[in-house]
């Protein structure tokens, strides 16, 4: 077993990445968050917005030149030709940006978290694979709630992703929430020092 683990943290949207990353976080561990670095990316001046607006137009971007993320997904759900345009640009400099933070961090073990894990290159980089599972019909309300969008957006990004099963068929571990946290904190403890047990494995 390697003495350094790489894990992908993933789970269909809405399904709790941040609260279980913040978890893990909170118990010491190295978090890589790719959403984060997908914002970061995009900022006025750096390249991937540049980029971004030459194949999108300005109208893609806020009166203060940010990108307007809202209208944003909101093109790319319609029309998966504009999403894998906006994938070939981020992509490969996200890869760069986790391999950079990833080769920085000297901690036993380090969670990556993905977005949309089965169909990213991320999975050539990680030991694990650690899946959020939740019901559907819950993850649909979360992401009504937390979005402010209607019922039929939510479920045409919801459907842009990989299904629950796809998702769990690639797990080595599983987490459920279902919004009971005293039990979803337990099993982050649970795996947090199974972990720990695994870093201390001979090779």
């Amino acid at each position: 077993m390697t003495q350094n683990l790489h894990i992908a943290l993933s789970g269909g949207i809405a399904s709790g990445k941040t609260y279980v990353s913040n978890k893990f976080r909170s118990l010491g561990v190295d978090i890589v968050d790719i959403d984060i670095i997908a914002h970061e990316i995009v900022l006025p001046g750096r390249s991937a917005l540049e980029e971004i607006t030459d194949n999108f137009g300005k109208s893609v971007l806020q009166k203060d030149g940010a990108l307007n993320r809202k209208l944003m997904r909101k093109i790319i759900f319609e029309d998966s030709k504009k999403r894998l345009i906006l994938e070939s640009i981020l992509h490969p400099k996200i890869q760069n940006v986790v391999k950079n933070k990833i080769s920085s961090l000297n901690g036993p073990y380090q969670i990556i978290v993905v977005p949309l894990l089965t169909k990213s290159p991320i999975l050539k980089q990680v030991n694990r694979i650690l899946i959020i599972d939740c019901d559907e019909k819950k993850q649909l309300k979360r992401l009504i709630k937390r979005d402010g969008i209607s019922t039929k957006l939510a479920s045409q990004i919801m459907l842009s992703q990989s299904d629950r099963n796809e998702r769990l068929s690639i797990a080595d571990d599983i987490i459920l929430n279902d919004d009971d946290f005293d039990i979803l904190d337990t099993q982050i403890i649970n795996l947090h020092r199974y972990y720990l047990g695994l870093t201390k494995e001979d090779t």
